[in-house]
């Protein structure tokens, strides 16, 4: 059931944490609006921008999607930590489940440095590069 519980909270996470919710047309044009719309859109056309209107290049674009990808490995790493220190509070004296519940908290310690000094590290190159 917990694993159930961790995948449905993932998931969720995952799909909804880098989407801005659309914002939504409160007026309504007049008239006189619409004769002179209907004038600039015989002149000029437009599509709109698919990635919204905060993103008007492929780096941003990739920003947000790194942001993201660290927002989930962080929900992720938070999950580990309390899984790991509810293994570990809960071994009732037994040392194996003392010894997973700190692995546990350990690797997910670990893998948390390793992910964030990666990303410094691309960021660094990245901006040495572009500068």
């Amino acid at each position: 059931m917990l694993k159930i519980i961790f995948a449905i909270i993932f998931v969720y996470i995952s799909l909804f944490s880098f989407l801005e919710p659309a914002a939504a047309q409160t007026t309504v044009p007049s008239k006189e609006n619409n004769n002179k719309k209907k004038q600039t859109d015989q002149q000029t056309k437009t599509f709109p921008n698919p990635l919204g209107e905060g993103m008007k290049s492929i780096p941003m674009l990739i920003g947000r999607v790194i942001s993201a990808i660290l927002g989930i490995v962080g929900s992720i790493a938070l999950i580990m930590f309390v899984y790991g220190g509810l293994t570990w509070m809960t071994a009732m004296g037994n040392q194996e489940r003392v010894k997973k519940g700190g692995d546990i908290l350990m690797w997910a310690a670990i893998g948390l440095l390793v992910i964030f000094s990666a990303y410094a590290m691309v960021k660094f190159v990245i901006e040495g590069l572009t500068t």
